[in-house]
């Protein structure tokens, strides 16, 4: 019998190094994750930072050697510009709302956990369709709806309060939960998912206190290191994704060739 050679296979690895074991069950991200982990450290040993020897563990953890290797290849690859007077304006005057101090959220919410083993793709839909189905209702209604699928789905301790968080700061979020809550107008349930290191959730800010207003000069450090943070992370992926047009990826999808990077 003809077996076909486009079986996913079991097991994901880069250049032949598997990045997880057999019964191992890990979602898309924490692969990503660990094959960009992998292309780094592989290419730190390439460049001598690293000892051949190296080996990664089974569960994802690298030495305390490849960390610092990887450190340094990514201080010689990486060329991060210093933003320019003008630049930093243009971003404060585009984004004055997130250099605002004292903004506070009124906010509850419905937690749909990433955990082990979870099936991401199901969670996800099972979030959309809480998200629209809170969407779909009015006034005491969509009240009566969020609290009644806080209580019976989230995952937080919220869920038992109805999902309530109460007034929140910026500090008080995880900084990806913050970034969505903070800096806009937004008042409701928000239309989207929002996306943080706990999971998805479905989201609704039920009043906002505005922050006071900063000077450009009084933040200009800030703002400069939101833009350099930025152009970081663009040459992190960019590097990444030439890392992995010339490595051999299996099992786990990282864009190499669809990437606007390589171009």
């Amino acid at each position: 019998m003809h077996t076909s050679t486009f079986e996913k296979p079991c097991v994901a690895s880069i250049n032949g190094i598997a990045l997880h074991t057999a019964d191992a069950v890990l979602s898309a991200d924490e692969l990503r994750q660990r094959a960009c982990a992998e292309l780094l450290r592989q290419a730190a040993v390439a460049r001598s930072l690293l000892s051949p020897n190296d080996q990664p563990d089974s569960d994802g953890v690298q030495s305390e050697a490849a960390s610092h290797a990887i450190e340094a290849l990514l201080e010689l690859e990486l060329r991060v510009p210093v933003p320019s007077d003008e630049a930093c304006q243009r971003h404060y005057t585009a984004h004055q709302a997130s250099y605002a101090t004292g903004e506070r959220v009124n906010v509850r919410h419905i937690l749909f956990a990433v955990t082990q083993g979870v099936d991401v793709s199901l969670l996800r839909q099972r979030a959309e369709a809480t998200l629209l189905n809170v969407r779909c209702h009015d006034g005491k209604s969509a009240d009566d709806t969020f609290t009644k699928d806080a209580q019976t789905l989230s995952n937080c301790p919220s869920g038992a309060e109805g999902g309530q968080l109460g007034w929140l700061t910026a500090s008080d979020c995880a900084p990806e939960f913050a970034k969505e809550l903070f800096g806009n107008k937004e008042v409701g349930v928000l239309p989207r998912l929002v996306h943080s290191r706990f999971g998805l959730h479905v989201v609704e800010v039920l009043a906002r206190e505005a922050g006071k207003q900063q000077p450009f000069a009084a933040v200009r450090g800030a703002v400069a290191m939101a833009l350099q943070q930025k152009a970081y992370v663009t040459a992190l992926r960019q590097y990444l994704t030439l890392l992995a047009g010339t490595a051999v990826v299996e099992g786990v999808d990282l864009d190499a060739a669809d990437s606007a990077l390589m171009q």
